[in-house]
């Protein structure tokens, strides 16, 4: 598929005609403006006649589904994944932060938290995968003429998952009513019990500990277990193992209750002829016309042609980290310098930086770092190609790959067949 803007830069049509696009770029017709997808531009004025695209977007908090369609067949399908390191960056800052009148670093004058939240804020986590959706959104529309755009609005009611007979103003009555903080909830759940030795260790000063690390799991009451001092002291010095299990998490499905009506908002106000469905009437479609569950047959299920002919492929789409603010790295050798934590642009003396796409013994590949010139490739899920025997990555000499192509700025795409086609 390739697609077609005209000479205004406005999307067009795409065209299989292959032939036809290869003569228009020899004879200087048409310029290549995006090697992925494959996007021409025409050099010449031409009218602008298209038919009708509906554009399906399968909202989630870590896979987006985008499937644009006709009533005859799928012109565009892309399944994207966000980016997931956002709370870590965050806890590795304030965490940097907190210690940082204890390093050797420049003064810093104390000041008070007076900062104000604009109306409308959201988490950083948040605020990052509302954009990811508005993205792909501005970005399907920039290779496609989009008349319609329908955006999957998936309602999730975290406390009728925990109850299903919740009604009325027992949603205001959570676990934690009558509590004045998350640990006294935890103490009492608990019966101001250490969970491990049960008491037997007579030691009556009880802490709360993070089942998993605050900075993955959260301060959340599943998360949470009490211990007294004794087990907790033990098990942070290594001389006591503990198998405690957290309770369901809910994460993902907060996220989503927490974005959906801001996702369709935005685009609201930047597009028209937007409209909202629901994942029961998106999981009907989909089951009757035999279609197997993935967020790309989502997506073409919420576009709303359920007889259009499917693509047999798909884009896959990576998000990535577009810079970083850390000036150093946070934590250097003992006794060594501090490096810098931004690496150079160009890799070694070679013109590759990360994420290009270069081939190497026969596979097609994404650097994703470097270490003394040498290259990490990683495939387009975020595996390591080249790994030895014990499953450690392994690097390549730069001299050995071959260059295929530029990054595709802050993701990496790649063309994917897929293997749920009915």
């Amino acid at each position: 598929m390739v697609y077609v803007l005209n000479k205004q830069g406005q999307p067009l049509m795409p065209t299989e005609r292959h032939g036809k696009v290869r003569r228009m770029l020899r004879d200087g017709l048409a310029h290549v403006v995006r090697l992925v997808p494959f996007t021409i531009q025409l050099d010449y004025s031409s009218g602008k006649e298209v038919q009708e695209v509906s554009l399906g977007i399968d909202a989630g908090s870590k896979h987006i589904g985008v499937s644009a369609t006709t009533d005859q067949r799928e012109l565009l399908s892309m399944q994207v994944e966000e980016r997931d390191d956002i709370v870590k960056l965050i806890a590795d800052r304030r965490e940097a932060r907190r210690t940082r009148r204890n390093r050797k670093t420049r003064y810093r004058a104390a000041r008070f938290d007076n900062r104000r939240r604009n109306e409308g804020w959201f988490a950083p986590s948040s605020e990052n995968r509302i954009s990811a959706h508005l993205r792909m959104i501005k970005f399907a529309n920039s290779i496609l003429p989009v008349t319609k755009t329908t955006i999957e609005v998936a309602q999730f009611d975290s406390q009728k998952i925990k109850n299903d007979k919740i009604t009325g103003v027992e949603y205001q009555k959570g676990e934690q009513l009558g509590f004045w903080n998350v640990r006294e909830y935890v103490l009492a759940r608990d019966r101001h019990q250490c969970q491990h030795c049960k008491g037997k260790s007579k030691d009556l000063i009880l802490n709360v500990h993070h089942i998993e690390s605050r900075k993955t799991g959260g301060n959340a009451p599943n998360n949470l277990i009490t211990l007294c001092e004794t087990c907790h002291q033990a098990y942070h010095r290594g001389e006591l193992k503990m198998h405690f299990e957290r309770g369901g998490s809910l994460r993902h499905e907060a996220a989503m209750s927490i974005m959906r009506w801001e996702v369709f908002n935005r685009v609201k106000k930047e597009y028209a002829n937007v409209n909202m469905t629901y994942g029961y009437k998106t999981k009907y479609v989909r089951i009757n016309n035999n279609i197997r569950k993935t967020h790309c047959a989502d997506a073409f299920c919420i576009s709303g042609n359920f007889n259009a002919e499917r693509l047999c492929w798909y884009y896959g789409v990576r998000l990535l980290q577009r810079h970083t603010r850390s000036l150093h790295v946070f934590k250097p050798a003992k006794g060594g310098k501090r490096k810098n934590e931004v690496a150079p642009h160009w890799i070694g003396k070679t013109q590759l930086q990360q994420y290009d796409v270069v081939e190497w013994n026969g596979h097609k590949a994404f650097i994703s770092g470097s270490t003394n010139g040498r290259l990490y490739l990683k495939d387009i899920q975020g595996n390591y190609i080249t790994t030895y025997e014990s499953g450690a990555k392994k690097s390549v000499n730069a001299k050995q790959v071959k260059f295929v192509r530029r990054k595709c700025g802050s993701m990496v795409i790649d063309v994917l067949v897929k293997n749920e086609m009915n």
